[in-house]
């Protein structure tokens, strides 16, 4: 006989807070979703939970807190569409995250067959109609059925861990560098930072290009040689050095080694905590000062993305959705 199935208990077995942040390794795109409300005007809000169900027959969906400003329109709504915003498109975003009372007066915007409104310049929108409301926890999931949609070839804004993601920036970096490049990589391990020793102090795993692994003057070469595996996640920072023989675009990225991955390590290979960086040994003031903010934002759990010299540059940070 089956064992019955124990109800949830009132109270949550975790944290969540904690929840919520782990969800947020969830690499998503942003969206802008509208309808018209019955007297004729129009109503949108910034979301990332958007996912498509169906191609045959096409339906998508959005998820809709029912303590949500819009949820009483739209949980009535029999049209609505999705707008993916593209990456220049975060004061969209930022607009229709806000209480702003004249939303659409500060975008571009016009409609296609259900009239509901779509962002003008959007990586792609969505046309729908209602298919199902579905009742789940404190949320309702808003499926749609696609009635007309469009699309565009530019780069989608991202979403991660809180903050914009900019997918183009590193592609494009990579193509500026040229052969000039230094590619590097900031990785973390469960019991700390991935800091390697070059006989000069201690600084980061570094090549000349990203790929391929098979080359080992790649970072990826780099890295399977050190016996590392790992996840290179963003971009952190980007900057000219003039200087000496490291002359060129230095391109870094934040990433993780893969949990029970790496067997063994190079012995060059150190993992330091965080909190006990040992800023003396590092021997690059570029890398150093790099690392510095990484630690600073890393405790604030607020990343950005630094574009300049190895001597002065800017921050230029990763704003929140909502």
């Amino acid at each position: 006989m089956a064992e019955p199935i124990t109800a949830p208990s009132a109270e949550p077995a975790f944290d969540i807070a904690e929840f919520r942040r782990a969800l947020g390794a969830f690499v998503t795109g942003v969206t802008v979703v509208t309808t018209i409300q019955p007297d004729g005007s129009p109503r949108g809000f910034t979301a990332n939970s958007f996912t498509s169900v169906s191609l045959d027959p096409p339906l998508i969906l959005v998820c809709i807190a029912k303590t949500a400003a819009s949820y009483a329109v739209f949980s009535d709504a029999r049209r609505f569409a999705v707008s993916v915003l593209a990456e220049d498109q975060k004061n969209v975003s930022g607009v229709f995250a806000s209480k702003a009372a004249d939303k659409f007066a500060q975008v571009p915007w016009s409609t296609r067959k259900t009239g509901a409104p779509v962002m003008d310049g959007a990586a792609a929108s969505f046309d729908c109609t209602t298919h199902e409301v579905v009742d789940a926890g404190d949320h309702i999931i808003l499926i749609g059925r696609v009635v007309d949609f469009v699309q565009t070839s530019s780069s989608p804004l991202g979403y991660c861990r809180g903050a914009y993601v900019n997918f183009s920036l590193s592609q494009d970096a990579l193509a500026a560098a040229g052969a000039r490049a230094k590619v590097g990589a900031i990785l973390e391990h469960r019991d700390g930072l991935v800091l390697v020793d070059t006989g000069k102090g201690l600084g980061l795993p570094t090549g000349i290009k990203l790929d391929p692994a098979s080359d080992p003057a790649s970072l990826h070469g780099v890295l399977a040689k050190l016996g590392l595996q790992v996840h290179l996640d963003f971009l952190f920072a980007v900057f000219e050095d003039g200087s000496g023989k490291e002359a060129g675009v230095h391109i870094y990225y934040r990433g993780r080694v893969i949990p029970n991955s790496s067997p063994w390590l190079d012995s060059s290979v150190r993992i330091v905590p965080l909190s006990q960086i040992p800023w003396d040994e590092v021997s690059d003031a570029a890398v150093r000062s790099m690392l510095e903010r990484y630690e600073r934002e890393r405790r604030q759990d607020a990343f950005g993305i630094y574009v300049g010299d190895s001597e002065a540059g800017t921050v230029q940070p990763l704003g929140i959705a909502h």
